[in-house]
């Protein structure tokens, strides 16, 4: 099985989101993320997490490695953590 971010856009369109909905669920421009589902730019691990979360899938389903979208029952949902000031 080839890794790709083909599941991105089949996510997107799944949820029925544009471009512009789900860039600025994750405050970025469409620009730049229309560069992930293009596989123009790597897909940061931090989007990774907040994908996986909002669509409620496991990363490995977006990163094609797996066909099975469940996560995992412990997985935690992404909370980066703060810095100390």
């Amino acid at each position: 099985m080839e890794l790709s971010m083909y599941r991105l856009r089949e996510l997107r369109k799944g949820h029925g989101l544009t471009l512009k909905q789900i860039a600025e669920i994750l405050g970025t421009s469409i620009q730049h993320y229309q560069k992930y589902e293009k596989e123009k730019t790597i897909l940061p691990i931090k989007r990774l997490y907040q994908l996986a979360d909002y669509y409620q899938v496991s990363a490995d389903y977006i990163l094609g490695r797996t066909d099975d979208p469940t996560p995992p029952k412990d997985a935690k949902p992404y909370a980066p953590e703060e810095k100390a000031e």
